[in-house]
């Protein structure tokens, strides 16, 4: 009897010691660890400020590199990339243009020294006592002299059997008229220069475009699809002809209209010169012939 005592006080003892064993493993293991969660959160501070500071350098670097490139679709490409048709054509807008500056500046002042000249006549040709005094008042070399002096030899030198047949008066007025042609002639030297360069320096231009489109479809065609980089270069130097060839053109065309109509109020003053020296040598001759007949 006492035996079964000590075996049911020991079976009671067993029961509530074991679920207490068991019970705390099962709570210690579902209970979460703050420490180790914590600890890889530290070092994730420093990598998030090491990123500005890595990239920071890399920015400058970019900008200086953009800075250095030169422009490869500008004149100095197009001269060194260009083919021979290409400077050829190139070329021949530079002599068209640079002939017509200098013809402009040319006639320009020619045609200053001849509107001088004309103020002038009116002083010291008219104020002479005779046509030959007028004459030498004008300075050598300038377009009323020439006119005065071919209508003096008209005047002075009437010879000759087949000159004789021609009367004093149809002999003075054809020196003098041939006389005003020649300096006509002269004033319209250049003009025909400037209205070839005006009518044909587009056509040139424009030779220059297709040659670079044909260029254009040909760097296409190689690398057999249509890049920017590709295209680029061709298509410049189509358009950098048209601009070449309108430049060239636009300021031919507006010298010549303007440069014909200074010569046309030259011829005025020359034709009105010649028309009064013409009416002052015959009048002297006639003077002469009657005073002889008396």
């Amino acid at each position: 009897m006492l035996k079964m005592t000590r075996l049911a006080t020991l079976a009671a003892v067993l029961l509530v010691t074991v679920p207490a064993a068991v019970v705390a493993p099962v709570a210690l293991a579902q209970t979460p660890a703050p420490a180790p969660a914590a600890a890889p959160a530290a070092p994730a501070a420093p990598a998030a400020t090491a990123t500005p500071a890595a990239a920071t350098p890399t920015a400058p670097k970019a900008s200086s590199s953009t800075e250095l490139v030169d422009n490869p679709y500008g004149l100095e490409a197009l001269w060194k990339g260009g083919d021979l048709v290409a400077k050829i054509t190139l070329s021949i807008l530079v002599i068209m243009s640079m002939g017509s500056w200098y013809i402009m500046f040319v006639k320009v002042y020619e045609q200053w020294k001849l509107f001088r000249e004309a103020a002038i006549v009116q002083k010291a040709f008219w104020g002479a006592n005779t046509v030959p005094e007028g004459v030498e008042a004008l300075r050598s070399g300038t377009p009323f002299r020439f006119i005065a002096e071919s209508g003096v030899n008209a005047t002075s030198h009437h010879e000759g059997k087949l000159l004789e047949q021609i009367d004093l008066n149809t002999w003075v007025t054809m020196s003098i008229q041939r006389a005003v042609d020649n300096v006509s002639s002269r004033l319209q030297d250049g003009l025909a220069f400037l209205a070839t360069v005006g009518s044909t320096a587009p056509f040139v231009g424009l030779f220059g475009t297709v040659w670079g489109i044909y260029h254009a479809l040909t760097a296409i065609g190689i690398a057999g699809q249509a890049s920017i980089d590709k295209v680029a270069g061709p298509v410049g130097e189509a358009l950098i002809m048209t601009a070449f060839g309108l430049a060239v053109a636009v300021p031919a065309v507006l010298g010549y209209n303007w440069l014909v109509r200074r010569n046309k109020v030259a011829l005025e003053h020359l034709r009105a010169f010649s028309a009064d020296l013409h009416m002052v040598l015959m009048s002297g001759n006639l003077k002469r012939a009657m005073a002889a007949a008396r």
